[in-house]
């Protein structure tokens, strides 16, 4: 029922989706990074490598695309397939595509490297467990990639403030002719970004950096002819190197709302990833913040109904006697009858300023992502300053925050919010603040006030 999961490798029974659940953990993997670094063309191939979609579909796509006059973008049209994605040229929504490596059950998610669609991006990382990170390695774009106003900054700071503490580093188009499968262009690439995600919160000796070719596809799934010099695993190789992500089942059921369908003949679909515990039906669903109650009917993951999902599965859900309009996406799905969750009206949080060219008081409103909620928020009191390292108090009752300041502040939503504390809910309790077209801030949530959801929807 869910129709952004689009070019699916469905799986063929029941009975195989429960073998493979026992048998191979379950990892969601985004993939970022700065617009036209070829990440829809490298996902596209390793997909295609792993036997995702057959040679006669790329031929068609290559053949299409060459319509268009972008012959190069055959192995991206494999997730590029809005219409208007395919004219551009650039990834504007998610997509979803699975496939499987020998140690692990993989769902990928390419998302948009282009600054205007910068809200999906962070949908997208907001589903996974691990980010492969694309940088585009030849002369110029790698520089524009990584400068200030470069989208492989600010997709690497989103990673880490939200959750993804996993990555892969990617350095494509080593078969440019400005690189030429050059050694020390990819050593002096690899250097400048490990300075930087240690900077973001990254290990970087923890980090595998693959140089690779994602239209050639040079150490896609073979390794590489043209980089002897390189002695690492393949991408696909690498893809078995992380660790198994733990997953939450104990917890309250948490699913922030991506997006929600009308699917004939079977209703109201709403679509997102499980966060925390198990959603199996029949159970009553409660949509925060509106307090909406429904009853699940069927759950799917993959096209294949399953009879429960669990924590990183991505899944659509069918509910009863409710329309599209009533949910929406940044809603949260929980358990009408166990701990469900609530609208807020304000909640403390611990921000630190990053990339903020002013300074912030009181009053200032500018937009909070959190999990899949995209709300302008109000900060109304700056509580204190802090020590970003010791977390000791610094200042009691600034007046303003700047650049490099940690502090603890109340914020309110302009319109109505679910979120968490980052000590119950992680995944629902860490935000990015982002205003002027950039992140200027990142944050996780220390406490909240409810609203009486009940009360909010009357």
């Amino acid at each position: 029922c869910v129709s952004i999961i689009v070019h699916c490798v469905v799986l063929p029974c029941r009975a195989h989706w429960f073998t493979m659940r026992k048998g191979k953990p379950h990892v969601s993997l985004v993939v970022i990074g700065h617009i036209d670094a070829g990440k829809s063309t490298t996902t596209g191939h390793l997909i295609y490598k792993c036997g995702g979609i057959d040679k006669k579909t790329i031929d068609k796509y290559e053949k299409e695309s060459a319509d268009l006059g972008k012959s190069t973008f055959k192995y991206a049209w494999v997730l590029d397939n809005l219409k208007a994605e395919r004219e551009r040229g650039i990834t504007i929504d998610i997509s979803l595509w699975k496939f499987e490596t020998p140690k692990y059950d993989y769902t990928i998610i390419d998302s948009p490297g282009h600054r205007d669609f910068i809200k999906n991006m962070i949908t997208g990382t907001t589903q996974a467990d691990v980010a492969l990170l694309v940088v585009d390695s030849s002369n110029g774009a790698f520089e524009a990639g990584i400068s200030k106003d470069g989208q492989t900054r600010e997709h690497a700071l989103l990673a880490f403030t939200l959750g993804v503490k996993q990555l892969i580093v990617a350095c494509n188009k080593m078969d440019d002719e400005s690189v030429n499968y050059d050694q020390r262009r990819f050593e002096d690439i690899k250097n400048e970004v490990s300075n930087y995600l240690k900077k973001v919160g990254y290990k970087p000796a923890k980090i595998i950096f693959i140089p690779i070719s994602g239209w050639e596809g040079d150490n896609i799934k073979e390794r590489s002819t043209n980089m002897t010099w390189y002695s690492g695993p393949t991408l696909f190789e690498a893809l078995d190197t992380i660790s198994a992500p733990k997953r939450p089942t104990e917890k309250a059921l948490r699913i922030p709302i991506q997006d929600v369908y009308r699917i004939g003949g079977i209703g109201t679909c709403p679509v997102g990833r499980v966060e925390t515990g198990v959603i199996k039906p029949p159970i009553t669903a409660q949509f925060a913040p509106s307090g909406l109650s429904a009853d699940v009917g069927s759950v799917e993951r993959h096209h294949e109904s399953v009879l429960e999902a669990f924590p990183g599965d991505n899944v659509g859900f069918s509910v009863k006697n409710v329309s599209v309009k009533d949910i929406r996406r940044g809603d949260v799905a929980s358990d009408a009858f166990n701990q469900p969750a609530r609208g807020v009206s304000s909640f403390q949080a611990q921000v630190i300023v990053m990339n903020h060219p002013g300074k912030i008081s009181a009053g200032y409103c500018p937009v909070i992502d959190c999990h899949t909620a995209h709300v302008a928020c109000k900060f109304t009191k700056i509580e204190n300053k802090m020590d970003r390292k010791t977390g000791k108090v610094k200042e009691a009752s600034p007046k303003l925050i700047q650049n490099g300041d940690a502090a603890i502040v109340t914020l309110k939503p302009t319109k109505p919010m679910c979120v968490e504390s980052f000590a119950e809910y992680p995944p629902l309790g860490r935000f990015a603040i982002r205003d002027m077209r950039q992140t200027v801030a990142v944050g996780v949530i220390k406490s909240i006030t409810s609203v009486d959801s009940m009360t909010q929807q009357s």
